[in-house]
């Protein structure tokens, strides 16, 4: 019997989709280098790396979320941030000193191993008010169960955009 036999049939669908909006992030960093990780392909300012460290910020943000400890996007007042904040924000879509792809995504995986063992453990069911921004309105809740499956949301969108930083690297594509 295997680990996955041992949880419900809906854990283990939100496990396998999070396992494969995983794999097709990471698979866009399939030997890049660190300078082609933290290259700027198109007229955004998304880069592979940086993707891949801002999606393993907000699966742990989500994860702190889920377990009832609100959200770290709430101690940022986005009417008046305090000095820092913005930069910091910004940092957490590119690699920054001393930060490589290696690293980006080890942590990415260290992450992702956390968010499987509460899929395995957390109660679906819990439900926890969102924060404040300006994207989200007050008094909008959400259950651990929707989290997880927002991570898998966020990872696939920004996989697509990782996507096609990629095929303009080199044209390695993905899919297809």
């Amino acid at each position: 019997m295997t680990e996955t036999q041992n949880i419900s049939a809906e854990r283990t669908d939100i496990l396998d989709l999070l396992a494969g909006r995983r794999h097709f992030l990471r698979f866009t960093a399939q030997n890049l280098t660190d300078e082609q990780a933290t290259t700027r392909s198109t007229v955004s300012e998304l880069t592979i790396g940086g993707l891949i460290k801002h999606v393993t910020a907000v699966e742990k943000g989500w994860q702190q979320f889920a377990r009832g400890e609100g959200h770290v996007m709430a101690d940022i007042d986005w009417e008046n941030p305090a000095d820092g904040q913005i930069e910091a924000f910004q940092n957490g879509f590119r690699l920054v000193d001393g930060e490589t792809l290696e690293w980006a995504l080890a942590e990415y995986e260290r992450t992702g191993a956390i968010t499987d063992e509460m899929v395995r453990t957390a109660d679906l069911d819990a439900s926890y008010e969102l924060p404040e921004a300006p994207w989200q309105p007050p008094g909008v809740f959400w259950s651990v169960r929707r989290v997880f499956l927002h991570i898998a949301a966020e990872t696939a969108q920004h996989t697509g955009h990782a996507d096609i930083i990629r095929e303009a690297i080199d044209g390695q594509k993905s899919m297809g």
